[in-house]
């Protein structure tokens, strides 16, 4: 049984929920995020509340009943603040830029790497920090891990692009004799 799922998750004020065939809708002040419903998954709403339930008792329906849920609370969040990651790229002579449409790093390699940004996530560049954010959750964290994958953190120095919170454990290099 999900924890999770068992709850109603509850609509605020000016956001509105709706499913139509299959294509759960959910409108609010920034914006509007559209998902599809697995079949195994049956989404109930009453006023301001939506209640997930599994179809059947097979095994996917279970895993499928909690997941749900989140993406829906997810969506609810999203509509009504945004989500942000914050990435920090350490190094000398590492820099980064963006316009509207792409993300243009210069990470120790013999070329310009050059991201093209999804719609609907902003990228803004403040001397070292990146700031990525938009209403959808999986789009902003699925993007800030393309970005940081292109550098990751070593263990040596931390060169390279970290989460604001993340901790990078350092590895200590070699003692002279």
């Amino acid at each position: 049984m999900s924890r999770i799922g068992k709850k109603p998750v509850a609509v605020p004020e000016k956001t509105d929920v709706t499913i139509v065939d299959g294509v759960l809708t959910v409108q609010g002040p920034l914006g509007v995020l559209k998902k599809e419903v697995h079949p195994y998954v049956g989404v109930v709403i009453e006023g301001k509340e939506v209640q997930v339930s599994p179809k059947n008792e097979t095994r996917l329906a279970k895993a499928l009943w909690g997941t749900f849920a989140s993406h829906l609370q997810n969506m609810i969040k999203g509509v009504n603040e945004r989500y942000t990651k914050k990435l920090v790229l350490d190094g000398i002579g590492y820099k980064m830029a963006s316009t509207d449409k792409e993300l243009t790093l210069s990470i120790g390699f013999s070329h310009k790497v050059i991201m093209p940004i999804p719609e609907g996530i902003t990228a803004t560049v403040e001397k070292n920090i990146l700031t990525i954010s938009g209403i959808d959750k999986d789009v902003v964290g699925q993007f800030s891990a393309n970005v940081r994958a292109k550098k990751k953190p070593e263990p040596y120095k931390g060169k390279g692009f970290h989460y604001d919170d993340e901790v990078i454990l350092r590895k200590q290099g070699k003692k002279a004799a």
